[in-house]
């Protein structure tokens, strides 16, 4: 059992600074397992106890863990003066002192990506000697060939580093839209490391530029179906321990 005084839970859910969570505690507006609480310094238990901010309970957590469908056009970072971020598309409910995107997706790419507040996770997830994979889907100016697959499977050489070995192939057929467009300019990119840009930078060795890009897997852990571009969900026990199996 952890117990943490009130104020300083409630400022570090994001529900106010110190002082505004302290006035509001005065005020008579937190409750602690339905019953109302007017000290500052009372502790609770974050995991166990239920608080309360006017009658509404607060998602409580030490650490959280959200899968977001990434959208186009917002910066993977958790504040920006001009720009949207990934952050602040995040539900209050969810906001987190020290949340951020573990992982960063180019402004222009879209899919899976994970946003946490727990630091050692996030370090873990993207350590290269971790392996963990973290699968994508693009779209080519002009289609791959073996020389390509081969390339990739030894590590592409860069100028400034060579990527560790790599895994390229056509899309799979059910996942394709051969309609619109030809089948080997629809890939599927699995890498275990995530430098600025790498997998545009990749194909740029090789002559491709990427037209569309979207991450779509890391780990066993697959992008929910069901979310929206933009929409943000927390993740399952199963969900959070899946990044690494």
């Amino acid at each position: 059992m952890a117990l943490e005084r009130l104020d300083k839970i409630l400022a570090s859910q994001n529900i106010g600074s110190r002082k505004d969570v302290g006035y509001m505690i005065r005020k008579g507006r937190v409750t602690v397992n339905g019953v109302v609480v007017v000290k500052s310094e009372q502790k609770a238990d974050v995991e166990c106890d239920a608080i309360a901010v006017d009658g509404r309970e607060i998602a409580s957590s030490r650490m959280i863990y959200l899968m977001m469908n990434k959208p186009q056009g917002v910066l993977s970072a958790s504040r920006d003066s001009r720009a949207k971020t990934v952050v602040d598309l995040v539900p209050q409910e969810w906001q987190r002192r020290g949340l951020f995107p573990a992982g960063r997706l180019d402004k222009d790419t879209v899919g899976l990506l994970i946003l946490t507040n727990d630091g050692e996770y996030a370090h873990k997830m993207l350590s290269p000697k971790k392996k963990v994979e973290k699968i994508y889907e693009a779209v080519l100016d002009n289609p791959i060939d073996s020389e390509d697959i081969l390339a990739f499977s030894v590590g592409v050489k860069m100028k400034d580093f060579d990527a560790l070995p790599a895994k390229l192939s056509v899309m799979p057929h059910e996942l394709a839209d051969e309609n619109t467009l030809p089948l080997e300019r629809q890939v599927r990119v699995i890498i275990h490391e995530g430098k600025y840009h790498q997998v545009k930078r990749m194909f740029m060795a090789r002559g491709k530029t990427v037209q569309a890009l979207r991450r779509v897997q890391i780990g066993s852990l697959k992008l929910d179906p069901n979310l929206a571009p933009g929409e943000v969900r927390q993740m399952g026990e199963k969900e959070i321990l899946a990044v690494f199996t």
